[in-house]
């Protein structure tokens, strides 16, 4: 009987657990990277309103030598901003001629209510959710 049982192939315990604590610390670097990616890529929304609300305000601006009288709301009908990018975030835009376009998520947004991105106008950079700040994950 013992000839048998020592014939018989298999893991020790400490191989196994060097296994698991490997798993464990590549999940550890990986979780935290996935999450940053899924938040850049839910901020590309804001981004494409944003975008398309500040080509509008251009060409506005370029017909009409001023923004006085364009809302946004104006510019999201002339950029046919979709309903479901609507849905998601609330769009402002900061000056006369704008120096800021703000999207703000709302309650309907995945990740919650309150999410900001924006765009200043002087740097030509976005900021804000899923670009230079990141939601600190909680295990």
């Amino acid at each position: 009987m013992l000839k048998s049982l020592k014939s018989q192939k298999g893991f020790t315990l400490i191989e196994v657990l060097v296994v698991v604590i490997i798993v464990a610390v590549l999940a550890a670097i990986a979780v935290p990277v996935y999450y940053q990616y899924v938040e850049k890529a839910k901020s590309t929304e804001a981004q494409s309103g944003i975008s398309a609300i500040r080509s509008a305000y251009n060409i506005y601006m370029q017909q009409y030598g001023t923004t006085d009288n364009y809302s946004v709301e104006l510019a999201m009908e002339d950029a046919r901003i979709g309903k479901s990018t609507e849905k998601n975030w609330k769009f402002e835009v900061v000056g006369n001629p704008p120096q800021r376009f703000i999207a703000t998520s709302t309650a309907e947004f995945s990740s919650g209510e309150g999410k900001q991105v924006w765009y200043d106008v002087e740097t030509a950079k976005y900021h804000g959710y899923g670009i230079d700040e990141y939601t600190e994950t909680e295990y």
